[in-house]
């Protein structure tokens, strides 16, 4: 996992099976730094309360969080990831 200001958002760029994804690296619910939790598979686990989040759709898995993170797309350039514009989320 890593950690990437796009404009004025830190994103958490993960390689999840080969395949690269990006989404807030701000808990929806406490406000905590994702990058500082543990990752499982396309799972994101919260490091202040344990929520957690796939990281593919940026929906909620567990509470205490309600709100799903902004996703962004992510192109993949030889060495370089390019991350776009944030994608709509979903309800």
């Amino acid at each position: 996992m890593k950690v990437v200001d796009v404009g004025d958002d830190q994103v958490l760029i993960v390689n999840v099976d080969g395949e690269v994804h990006a989404c807030d690296d701000i808990c929806s619910h406490a406000y905590a730094s994702l990058s500082e939790g543990d990752l499982d598979g396309a799972e994101v686990q919260c490091p202040l309360h344990g929520a957690i989040f796939n990281v593919r759709t940026g929906k909620v898995l567990t509470p205490p969080a309600v709100d799903a993170l902004r996703t962004f797309e992510v192109k993949v350039e030889g060495d370089d990831i390019l991350v776009g514009p944030a994608r709509e989320v979903e309800a």
